[in-house]
């Protein structure tokens, strides 16, 4: 069994503001050295005989959404 950790984020260009609501809480509290947060997703797969065109054909259908976020995976030692 593989383990497959993918990480799904907003595109740079899209307005992340979850991300901007952590950033701005975290200057409230005294966090003044934070700039700015991005949010994303970790989603850990476990598969068997692990195949990467298979898994990007998961991620493309399923679970990254193409026009508004990008992804990346790996694979887990």
């Amino acid at each position: 069994m593989t383990t497959v950790r993918l990480y799904v984020t907003l595109k740079p260009s899209l307005l992340d503001s979850a991300g901007r609501t952590v950033a701005s809480s975290l200057q409230n509290l005294g966090f003044d050295e934070v700039q700015n947060a991005r949010i994303g997703k970790l989603i850990e797969l476990k598969v068997e005989n692990y195949d990467e065109a298979r898994v990007t054909e998961m991620c493309k259908k399923l679970l990254a959404n193409p026009v508004i976020e990008d992804y990346r995976f790996e694979v887990v030692p």
